[in-house]
């Protein structure tokens, strides 16, 4: 096809610029850094709970996450430690050690008040199973006694098992009261079991989440991890601070459930349960659901791995930016590097223990009567 005589032009006059450029020579400039230029305050809408309208939006000031070079410490998976935080397997018959406050309380009152009972029972149960045998054989009582009671015996089977009862039960209560009245936490995790996994939410790090599956057989190994108890995302927590885990299901009931750490709690659909554990060392603990929730049960493990405060930090920072989310303002208190979440995690966390997105109804649970007398007053003006 010809062409036009102006495109003949534009061609022939393009045909010398562009053959001095196909020839030059590579230049590679270094690069300078350039300031970012200054953007508008994002602003976070605050809305209704009651209503979902906006109600008003403020202003937050954009800030600067925190860079995690490729290779980091924090992106290497900490060894299991053999004998720690899982079974020992074997001919080992004792409880895991002690890895919390708590833990080591009931290890106490194991040791101290549960094993001796057991002892000196079996013991006196033997002993006088024997002296019964031997006593009222037929051979050495050929006329059968016709004794009905014996009041000191009838009085001593009663009140013995009673003082029994009391020694166990200080102990347990006071264990119960520590176990189930948890101090003020550092930081909150929910935990949302479905079939056959558990799902992770941090809300005070900006409700970030991640599913918890469990390693295959391959992969366990490859690791150097127990198998049937790793996990591909593991539960990261800093050590020596108070861990308040809120437990929910999204199917069936299961139960997050740490051995080392003396910590069971069921997860229940529509409600919310809470729990609590300190770590006092670092390292990996495993635990498994412990409620018979179907036919693979027995392979949705637990691993929470325990770090420093510092690594808690870098680890955060790294799936804050994994996820897009805008770490709190600069200054404002850091759940895991202080270790006390700021205004906005624990907000986050409180909303985090009225509902979840599995049962929107447990909201009105949650709520109780705040949400009976917050809606009594509305309805007041209305009957008038």
């Amino acid at each position: 096809m010809a062409l036009a005589p102006a495109a003949l032009l534009a061609q022939d006059a393009a045909a010398p610029a562009a053959a001095p450029a196909a020839t030059a020579p590579a230049v590679t400039t270094p690069a300078i850094p350039v300031a970012a230029a200054p953007t508008k305050p994002a602003t976070t809408a605050k809305v209704d709970p009651t209503s979902g309208n906006v109600v008003d939006a403020a202003p937050v000031t954009p800030v600067q996450t925190i860079e995690i070079a490729s290779g980091a410490p924090v992106n290497q998976r900490v060894p299991a430690t053999a004998g720690i935080g899982q079974p020992a397997g074997g001919t080992h018959w004792d409880l895991q050690p002690p890895e919390s406050p708590i833990a080591r309380e009931a290890h106490g009152m194991v040791k101290a008040v549960l094993d001796p009972m057991m002892v000196i029972i079996t013991i006196f149960v033997v002993l006088l199973l024997g002296y019964v045998v031997v006593r009222f054989r037929r051979a050495a009582n050929p006329q059968a006694s016709r004794t009905s009671h014996n009041t000191t015996i009838e009085v001593l089977w009663t009140l013995v098992p009673v003082l029994i009862l009391v020694w166990i039960a200080v102990p347990s209560f006071r264990l119960l009261a520590n176990q189930y009245e948890p101090p003020k936490a550092d930081l909150t995790i929910k935990a949302i079991g479905h079939q056959w996994y558990w799902e992770y939410e941090y809300p005070d790090q900006g409700n970030f989440s991640f599913d918890s599956i469990m390693l295959t057989k391959e992969e366990a190994a490859k690791a150097g991890s127990p198998q049937l108890l790793d996990v591909d995302n593991r539960v990261v927590v800093p050590v020596g601070v108070t861990v308040r885990v809120l437990t929910t299901a999204a199917d069936v009931i299961h139960a997050w459930a740490i051995p080392a750490f003396w910590v069971q709690m069921d997860a229940v659909p529509g409600r919310i349960n809470e729990t609590w554990f300190k770590a006092d060392r670092t390292g990996v603990f495993f635990g498994q659901c412990n409620q018979l929730c179907g036919t693979k049960h027995a392979f949705m493990p637990i691993a929470v791995e325990v770090v420093s405060k510092e690594r808690f930090a870098q680890w955060v920072a790294a799936k804050q930016k994994e996820n897009g989310i805008t770490p709190p303002v600069a200054g404002a208190p850091v759940a895991g590097a202080g270790i006390s979440p700021n205004a906005g995690g624990s907000a986050a966390a409180e909303a985090a223990t009225s509902a979840t997105p599995a049962e929107p109804a447990n909201a009105a649970l949650a709520g109780g009567s705040n949400t009976t007398e917050a809606a009594a007053p509305a309805a007041t003006p209305a009957a008038k």
